[in-house]
């Protein structure tokens, strides 16, 4: 082990003793450096401390995913993440993927196609979907419904949701 791991091993070892962790990470393309609590999950530290109030919380155990984020790319349930463990990586939330004001293709399609009821799920929703086209350009139907699987819907728009991503699919398929 090389002496800088042994020092920055050494410093987080005085944090955790202190009762607080320094991370640092990327937020829908902005830099942050934090000091949390290590009992912090990241749900948590996005709605409450960083005002990402469109990620959204329900069930708290991972079983809904109202509460998807993108973590490097992959869609995780934020309730199930501690802040701590977000150290060094890039987080987008649903607010991080509108451009100037304009919305993504995928809020878009969703919109257009009434991929959404109440809405309380249409944020998880768009991120599982987002984390489908960044792994598979032209997903099968099969791989719609996995990758939205571990999403609920409490409203059944699933209707409409399944055809929001078909759409996205066609005009993918179309620029390729």
């Amino acid at each position: 082990m090389s002496l800088d791991k042994v020092e920055v091993n050494k410093r987080k070892l005085e944090q955790r003793m202190s009762g607080h962790i320094n991370i640092t990470f990327m937020l829908n393309g902005q830099h942050h450096m934090l000091e949390v609590d290590p009992t912090l999950r990241l749900i948590d530290l996005l709605r409450n401390q960083l005002q990402m109030t469109g990620t959204k919380i329900s069930c708290g155990i991972g079983r809904c995913g109202a509460c998807s984020v993108l973590i490097d790319g992959n869609a995780v349930n934020a309730c199930l993440v501690m802040a701590y463990q977000i150290d060094q990586c890039s987080i987008m939330t649903i607010e991080g993927l509108s451009k100037d004001g304009e919305l993504d293709v995928i809020q878009q399609y969703f919109l257009e196609e009434g991929g959404f009821q109440c809405g309380y799920c249409t944020p998880g929703m768009i991120i599982a979907v987002k984390a489908l086209m960044n792994e598979t350009q032209h997903p099968t139907e099969a791989q719609i419904k996995e990758a939205l699987s571990g999403n609920l819907c409490r409203c059944t728009g699933y209707g409409g949701i399944i055809r929001a991503v078909q759409r996205l699919i066609a005009k993918e398929a179309e620029r390729s």
